[in-house]
This record gives structure tokens, C-alpha cells and sequence, in this order.
């Protein structure tokens, strides 16, 4: 079995430790996480797992003849060839073992002794030729219009030089690479950050029946939960596994996270007393004893460390002008470019406080509707309107480009936020990944993630009552996305945006609105999980079918209320229940309960399976395991029946977290 680990590795970059003593462990079939907040050294850990960084102290070892492919977050390079030439190049490691094996056929055919090189040679020769035909290699043309598909090109694309795409794109290339290469472990830092849901979602499916191991870095926490199944968490240099899906690490980090959250805000504000004491009295001739004792006590004082990125922040929108009962009104709304007709025949009704994420494969058309909402593309057809009182702003994935000013950071974000926010703003900054000397720097040196970033943050600061956002979480890590999350759902005006965060879409939308290019768009009235079932459902049936307790969605007509003023709002309240309802009330709380105990003894049991196989881990560390063949089997066949066990409960654990909710 193919496998890459290390064991007690260490590095520090100057004064400091980015790795102390980690140990990680990866083989086929492994599905792991990489969490920890940003600047944590994900990447670091990530490029020595590679073999591209050489640690100060620990051992790095890897299966003889394994094969470990690793996509960097940035800085692809690619050439002049064409979309379809450069991902061919995947195949690389095959074309020189072909060749290898030509070679040895030579060899072969001069050789006239009958000794143990010419069965050397032959076993090579037979190790290649299955190596070769496990890579996929003699069909090579299929997989890779599969997996370029798969990732969003058109097949009028993959005959383009791949230098012509822009570098969202150029990363996508790279990530086909990759998946072509079929290497027995993958390292793919960030590897969704350029891609749509509909890609996305291959990528998930791609993944699941992949059979070697993967190493993943996202904050995309909907890929992450049905990716993995298992967590490595780097914080202040410590490495901690996790056992079980990204959704049960959270719910586990959190109660261990909620008590030094609780010690750290007891030991800030101890220090603050002692230094306003210190400040207060310092140079006051009676207080000079306390003022020593004081000094002495914050001396003695060992600060308990929370990254920037994990420290609580809570951000509210300033309150939202009053609008009227409808923010924005559309009718017959079409839009082409030439002879491609995006948008067709638009009519949309949109009230005060909905959350409307628009939906659909890329060219569509949901940035050039935003676009049009946002009064910045006027060549339409038909009428749009907005309401009273609207005040609108409008965030586009170009907003980088737009962006200038010639003070710092701070200076920016002062200068915009209300008085009451002033005292806040560090904080701010640091949600939106401003941290330390970052505040500092002047607007003319941002790269473009900081601008987004910063332009992001400017315009929630503003009080409006209509937010316009194109792709708002792009740049954003898992905190600040949800801090952007918590202040959206919190808004009293309307929203309407774009993602390809599902999760993002699933907590915020409560309508989601369809576009497919040149056809008649689609209303739905519910979530975006009512959206996924509906579309699943009129797959099923071959066309839209009633849902009982839900509004069937059709051409945009949307459904009045009983009173008239605005669009319906879901299903009728359920009534109250009667004296039947109580026994199924009563046995509904019992199979609860009963739910609640059997979690409980899964997530005691992952627990102890982790503590299981981080100790047959470490056993195939020492050095004096590894000339002990059988040992080493017995302790790999070990780790997999723990890994099947581990998944099997998974899979119950998800089932009765699905009752439960």
C-alpha cells in the first residue's frame, strides 16, 4: 500500500515555529483536511508533504515508487500550447517509462545470459507495462475531454492556447493535470477556489471514487463535509487529527475552542487592569509599590495565543434606509450579445428583506443581470424598476480593478465607518484578513484579493438597502465568510447575489432564481436545498411536478400573497396540533433521545479510533519498524479495518444527524 508520512517534523521560519513535532500519515484512500486559520502554515506543511521543503528535524517517507502530486494555490505557469497539448502533459511520467521499456526490450534482445539481471529486466519490463496501463495512458484522449468537460471547458476551448484563458482558468488546467496524473496521494491546496458549483460538484463526485489518497486545503465547507473524513488542524505549530467529517470537527473544536475563547478574554482582562493601573499610577510617588507589584504580575503573566484569524469578531450592518414593499420590479427583461440571447423575458417581482441567489451554468448570464440591476449595463430589453427609498451598492468580481485611493487601509475604512463602528475598525479589518502590519499598507500596493477584500468591507459600511454581490466570498476565508454571513442574514434589506459556496447559498438564499443561456428563467420560492430537490425531482418525472407543502415554480409569474402585497412566502403554517399529536409528539422526543445517545457513543468510539490509528501510525514511524515486513503490514491492514470502521460510523453518524435535525 502506497503511503506518504512524516513523523515529528519540525520547522521555524527566524524566531518563529511554523511545525512543532507533526506528524501526519496519508495512504490510498485517505480523505484528509488541512484546517487552521490562515497564516498557520498549511502551505508549508503542504510542500513538505510534497518533498519540495526540507524540514528542520522529523522524518518524511513515502512507499517506493509512490507518486505524490501537488497543485500549489497559485504561481501555475502554463505554456503556449493549447488547452487539450497541455494537460496531456499529465501523461509525462508515462511517455519515460515507455521509453524505459523500450530500453530494456533492447537490453533484452542483446542479452544472452539466462542469470538474474534477465529476470530483473523482465519484472521491470511487467512493473512498467502495468503501471502504464493503470495510468490510463492508452486512452488518454477520452479521460482527458472527461476531466476538461468535467471542469467547465467546451470542447471549442481545448484546441486554445491556455495562455489566452485568464488565470482562473489557467488554475483549472492545472487541477486537470493533475487529476490525470492519477497519483497514488494528492495535495490540492485550494483547489475549488476558481472553480463554479456545477464544477465543484464533478470535482466531488471525481473524488469519491478515486482510490488514492488525498490531502485537501478549501474553505468551502460544503465540499469539505462530503470530501473528507478526516481532519488535520494546524494551530500555533501543533498538528491534531480529527476523526469523522469536517462538520464534526467543527462541532468538537468549537466545545474544546469555546474554554480557551473563555481564558483568553479572562487573561486580556486581567492585563488590561494591571496596565491601566500601571498607566493611572506610574508616576505617582504613594503608588509606587503598587505599581511595581503590578509590573511584576504582568511580567509572570504567559499569554495564552489565538491566531488573528480565529478570534471572535461580530460585524453588523449600519441599520438599512426604509424602502418600499418592492426593491426591484422586472418585466420582460431580455438581454443578447449579438445573436446569444442570455436573458430572455425576465419578469420578476422582488420584496423588501428576501435573499435571492441567482443560479446557473457559467455564461448563463447572472453577472451581466447583476450588472443590469447595478444601473452599470443599461442595453437592455424591457423595464426594470426599483422601489421607494431604494439605496442601492453594488460588489463585482472586478471591483479590484476599479479600486484606488492613496491612504492606508485604516485611513480607508475610517473614513467610511460609522462613529459607532470606529472603535471596532481593527477588528473589522481583521474579519476581512487585514492583520497586524497589513493595516498599514497604502491602497497602491494591494494585490488584487486585498483590494476585493477591502472594497467588500467599504460597502457594507454604507447604509443601503439593496446589496448587489458578485461572487462576495472569493477572497475570503472560512472565519471572515462567516462573519459575512452572520451580518447578511442579520440585514433588514434585500440581497441578491451570486456564489459558488454552496453552504454560503444554502445558510443565506430564501428564493433562488434560475438562469440557463437563451432560456426562459426560473422562479423558485424556497431555499436553496428546496432548489436541489426540485431540479432532482423534475429530473426524475421529466418536467416540473407539484410538491405537497410547497409552491410549484414555473415562468416567472410569481404566486400573490392572500393579501395582495408581495410574493407568496412558502407553504401554509402547519396547524396546531390535537390530542393525536401529543403521543406522536411523546415518541417523537423518545426516538430523539434515543438518536442523541447513539451520536454520543459514535463520536466516543471515532474518538477512540483516532486515538487507535495515530498509535499504529506512530509505530510505522519508528525506524526500526521499517525492515519488519510483516510489521508492517499487520500495522497497515490494521489502520485500514480502522479506516472502514471509522467510515462505516461516518455514514451512521450522518444519518442520525439527519433525523435529529
Amino acid at each position: 500500500m502506497a503511503f506518504v508520512q512524516f513523523t515529528d517534523v519540525s520547522l521555524a521560519f527566524g524566531a518563529r515555529d511554523i511545525l512543532k513535532g507533526a506528524s501526519l500519515y496519508l495512504a490510498a484512500g485517505s480523505r484528509a483536511a488541512l484546517a487552521g486559520p490562515n497564516g498557520a502554515g498549511k502551505t508549508t506543511l503542504m510542500k513538505i508533504a510534497a518533498g519540495l521543503l526540507t524540514p528542520d528535524s522529523g522524518e518524511r517517507a513515502i512507499t517506493k515508487g509512490a507518486r505524490i502530486s501537488y497543485l500549489p494555490q497559485t504561481g501555475v505557469v502554463v505554456g503556449p500550447d493549447s488547452v487539450f497539448a497541455e494537460a496531456e502533459k499529465a501523461y509525462g511520467f508515462a511517455v519515460e517509462l515507455l521509453a524505459r521499456q523500450e530500453e530494456i526490450g533492447r537490453l533484452l534482445e542483446g542479452s544472452t545470459e539466462d542469470g538474474g539481471q534477465t529476470s530483473r529486466l523482465l519484472e521491470e519490463h511487467q512493473r512498467i507495462q502495468e503501471a502504464v496501463e493503470g495510468s490510463g495512458y492508452w486512452r488518454r484522449e477520452e479521460r482527458i475531454r472527461e476531466i476538461l468537460s468535467g471542469l467547465g471547458f467546451r470542447e471549442a476551448d481545448l484546441g486554445r492556447p491556455a495562455r489566452e484563458f485568464s488565470g482562473g482558468w489557467q488554475m483549472r488546467v492545472a487541477l486537470a493535470k493533475i487529476l490525470l496524473e492519477n497519483p497514488d496521494v494528492m495535495l490540492l491546496d485550494e483547489p475549488t477556489n476558481y472553480l463554479d458549483i456545477e464544477a465543484r460538484s464533478w470535482l466531488e463526485d471525481f473524488l469519491a471514487k478515486y482510490p488514492g489518497g488525498v490531502l485537501v486545503v478549501s474553505h468551502d465547507r460544503y465540499f469539505l463535509d462530503v470530501t473528507v473524513r478526516e481532519v488535520y488542524e494546524l494551530w500555533n505549530g501543533k498538528l491534531s487529527r480529527y476523526p469523522g467529517t469536517y462538520s464534526a470537527y467543527e462541532a468538537r473544536r468549537s466545545q474544546e475552542l469555546e474554554q480557551v475563547f473563555e481564558a483568553w478574554e479572562r487573561q486580556q482582562e486581567e492585563i488590561e487592569k494591571l496596565e491601566d493601573f500601571i498607566r493611572r499610577f506610574r508616576y505617582k510617588a504613594t503608588k509606587a509599590a503598587q505599581v511595581q507589584s503590578r509590573i511584576k504580575q504582568l511580567e509572570k503573566i504567559v499569554p495564552i495565543e489565538i491566531p488573528e484569524g480565529m478570534k471572535r469578531i461580530h460585524f453588523s450592518f449600519p441599520p438599512a434606509p426604509r424602502s418600499g414593499a418592492v426593491a426591484v420590479k422586472l418585466e420582460g427583461l431580455s438581454k443578447a450579445y449579438g445573436a446569444n440571447r442570455v436573458i430572455r423575458g425576465l419578469d420578476l417581482e422582488i420584496e423588501r428583506g428576501m435573499k435571492v441567489a441567482l443560479v446557473g451554468p457559467n455564461g448563463a448570464g447572472k453577472s451581466t443581470l447583476m450588472r443590469i440591476l447595478a444601473g452599470e449595463d443599461r442595453d437592455f430589453e424591457g423595464e426594470l424598476r426599483f422601489g421607494s427609498g431604494i439605496q442601492g451598492a453594488y460588489f463585482a468580481q472586478d471591483t479590484a480593478e476599479r479600486m484606488g485611493g492613496e491612504g492606508t487601509v485604516e485611513e480607508e475604512v475610517l473614513a467610511l465607518c460609522p462613529d459607532s463602528l470606529a472603535p471596532k475598525v481593527r477588528n473589522l479589518l481583521g474579519a476581512f484578513l487585514f492583520r497586524g502590519d497589513d493595516v498599514e499598507k497604502p491602497i497602491s500596493v494591494l494585490s488584487g484579493g486585498e483590494r476585493s477584500r477591502l472594497a467588500l468591507l467599504e460597502m457594507l459600511l454604507r447604509p443601503v438597502n439593496l446589496l448587489i454581490l458578485d461572487e462576495p466570498t472569493n477572497h475570503l476565508d472560512l472565519t471572515s465568510k462567516d462573519v459575512l454571513l452572520e451580518a447578511l442574514k442579520a440585514f433588514e434589506g434585500t440581497v441578491l447575489f451570486v456564489s459558488h459556496d454552496r453552504l454560503f447559498i444554502e445558510e443565506l438564499a430564501d428564493r433562488v432564481l434560475e438562469l440557463e443561456s437563451g432560456a426562459k428563467p426560473r422562479w423558485y420560492v424556497g431555499d436553496y436545498r428546496y432548489f436541489m430537490d426540485k431540479k432532482a425531482l423534475d429530473a426524475a418525472e421529466g418536467g416540473p411536478v407539484p410538491v405537497p407543502g410547497r409552491p410549484t415554480p414555473g415562468a416567472l409569474s410569481p404566486a400573490r400573497s392572500p393579501s395582495g402585497s408581495g410574493l407568496a412566502t412558502g407553504p401554509a403554517a402547519a396547524a396546531p396540533p390535537g390530542p393525536a399529536g401529543y403521543e406522536e409528539d411523546k415518541a417523537r422526543k423518545a426516538r430523539a433521545r434515543k438518536l442523541q445517545k447513539r451520536e454520543e457513543e459514535i463520536l466516543a468510539r471515532l474518538e477512540a479510533i483516532g486515538s487507535q490509528k495515530a498509535a499504529a501510525e506512530r509505530e510505522m514511524g519508528l525506524p526500526q519498524n521499517y525492515s519488519d515486513g510483516s510489521r508492517m503490514k499487520r500495522l497497515a491492514a490494521g489502520i485500514e479495518e480502522l479506516d472502514r470502521e471509522a467510515e462505516s460510523l461516518n455514514a451512521e453518524w450522518e444519518r442520525v444527524a439527519a433525523e435529529l435535525a
